[in-house]
């Protein structure tokens, strides 16, 4: 069957000129036509990703419009205006990609709503409820390396699409050639019938109103003298991240110049996200040399942001993104309660594989901490039911260990504009006061314990890497663990049974050990990897640290 598709695309008169020469070079290579076009990439509720190239398993023009025919189908049943919203990142064909998409959708008697440039997630998920459209679309593969590009589909409350609503357009795809089944008008056609138009400066202005509005102590960081680098990693981030910071009165911004402008190539990194070392190395020496008190990344599509700190010794920090989860959290609370801002019954939320620490910083303030899967959705869902319920005041602030922050509901997904204008502030202020970030973090050790979080990725790549990992997993619960590394476990919770958790099924195990650590296993929704989260307690740091080598050396081997 292969075979034959791939005849067809080769038979093709094919609109990108980089597919031709990518089929030709393949031809009579078995395992190449294989890769490509034994199966197609799935459309789920984080919409497609793969690696850029020729065939049903790669992103290109005719994968993208066959998706976006499938989401117009979904959206011509919902009623309401009849527009869907669409944002871009600096990836390689992305802006190819969103015009692609929007021409489908204007063939289709769909309004479209598209940015004149790229713009990060948060704006993508404004604009779809700044435009009341039915779905939003953005075209980013996130912070995978430079090969990839991706197609994420937002429901109308600008949240990612949901599991029900994202199966249909699924069906829908299934039953779209993909070589000739989406419906196309150019996307100069579509503009020139008033059915392609662009996101207004009203509507930008509005998405930063909405975040300065979030400050925790308005005006302080125009006295606060902050100094800053930062590193947009070729993304998104550089206009709307320096916009804000800069209308809150943070003016001392160095911008990393080899990463400053947008390069899908990410020639300085070879994975543009702000969790690794190599993609903040040129902004720490940047720091170094500038004796900025703060230095701070966003990912390509500006949805998160990594951060390393100013120590009292002078040298540089990262911090890790729980870390700075419990930071913010508790900076947002003691600010909010200091300035009679908080909401009575303040609500916070986290995923399940966020530290434990925020559970006791929020008890500390009062506020109620909520527990969600793993994926932003479920924060923005939890913001949902506040909003239905006439209560989305109550909601503060949202995170995720992967570097995702949220705090106000004026968006349904991690916002890295918001992250950035709230860790500098925060910066400023303990400046301000002759602390800093670090000293605070040591304070919540003090208070809390010292609390070691860590993550480790097992990667399985190629076709059989997916069945290795459903074998993984379900060899942990055919043959459950009844002890790690000689601690037993006193509890496990598998996420598949919603009866016993509250909340959807999910493929995740995690397990409580009697020496007060967790061990979450869970596959990655996006990418060919299992990760597995410890959190370990210890007196100091290298108690907790030699506490989870032991854990990880004994989990190892189920990995293999």
């Amino acid at each position: 069957m292969y075979q034959e598709d791939y005849k067809r695309w080769m038979e093709a008169d094919l609109e990108d000129p980089d597919l031709n020469p990518e089929l030709a070079k393949i031809e009579g290579n078995d395992d190449e036509i294989k890769e490509r076009f034994a199966v197609a990439l799935k459309f789920g509720t984080a919409g497609l990703r793969g690696v850029l190239g020729a065939g049903t398993n790669r992103m290109n023009i005719y994968v993208v419009r066959q998706a976006t025919q499938g989401l117009a189908n979904w959206v011509k049943t919902q009623g309401g205006t009849q527009t869907v919203a669409i944002s871009y990142d600096s990836r390689i064909k992305s802006d190819i990609f969103a015009k692609n998409a929007a021409g489908v959708l204007a063939a289709n008697g769909i309004n479209v709503r598209i940015y004149d440039a790229l713009m990060p997630v948060p704006a993508l998920s404004f604009a779809t409820r700044y435009y009341n459209c039915n779905a939003g679309v953005m075209v980013t593969a996130s912070h995978n390396p430079a090969k990839y590009n991706g197609y994420k589909a937002y429901g109308p409350d600008g949240c990612q699409m949901t599991d029900d609503a994202a199966a249909i357009v699924y069906d829908e795809i299934q039953k779209t050639d993909v070589l000739t089944g989406a419906k196309y008008m150019s996307f100069a056609e579509g503009v020139e019938k008033g059915l392609i138009r662009f996101v207004g400066d009203d509507c930008k202005r509005a998405l930063y109103d909405a975040i300065e509005s979030r400050q925790v102590r308005p005006g302080l960081c125009r006295t606060a003298g902050l100094k800053l680098v930062y590193s947009p990693l070729n993304g998104s981030g550089l206009i709307p991240v320096t916009q804000v910071l800069k209308d809150i009165g943070i003016t001392d911004i160095t911008i990393v110049p080899d990463q400053e402008y947008p390069n899908g190539y990410f020639t300085t990194c070879s994975y543009p996200n702000p969790e690794i070392f190599a993609a903040l190395e040129q902004g720490l020496k940047l720091a170094e040399e500038t004796g900025a008190d703060l230095m701070l990344a966003t990912d390509p599509d500006a949805d998160r942001v990594g951060i390393a700190m100013k120590c009292p010794d002078g040298s540089y920090e990262l911090v890790s993104g729980n870390e700075v989860g419990v930071l913010l959290l508790d900076y947002i609370c003691a600010g909010r309660i200091e300035k009679g801002t908080m909401p009575e019954k303040a609500v916070a939320v986290k995923s399940i594989v966020s530290t434990p620490l925020a559970d006791a910083v929020a008890e500390h303030y009062g506020v109620e901490l909520r527990s969600v899967l793993t994926g932003f959705k479920w924060i923005g869902d939890q913001i949902a039911q506040l909003e239905e319920a006439g209560e989305v005041d109550r909601f503060i602030f949202g995170f995720e260990e992967s570097y995702g922050y949220l705090a106000g509901p004026y968006v349904r997904d991690k916002d890295a504009v918001i992250g950035s204008m709230l860790i500098c502030e925060m910066a400023a202020y303990y400046r301000s006061i002759g602390s800093s970030l670090k000293q605070r973090m040591e304070e919540i050790y003090a208070q809390y314990g010292r609390y070691l979080n860590k993550v480790d990725s097992f990667e399985f790549p190629g076709l059989s890497g997916m069945d290795k990992m459903a074998g993984i997993m379900q060899n942990l619960r055919e043959n459950p663990l009844t002890e790690v590394a000689g601690y037993k476990v006193v509890s496990v919770t598998d996420y598949t049974k919603p009866e016993e958790t509250g909340l959807p099924s999910a493929n995740v195990l995690i397990y409580r050990l009697d020496n007060g650590a967790t061990v979450i296993v869970r596959p990655s929704g996006t990418e060919p990897k299992i990760k597995i989260y410890y959190t370990t307690l210890g007196k100091d740091l290298a108690e907790a640290q030699a506490e989870k080598d032991k854990l990880a050396e004994a989990l190892a081997p189920i990995m293999a």
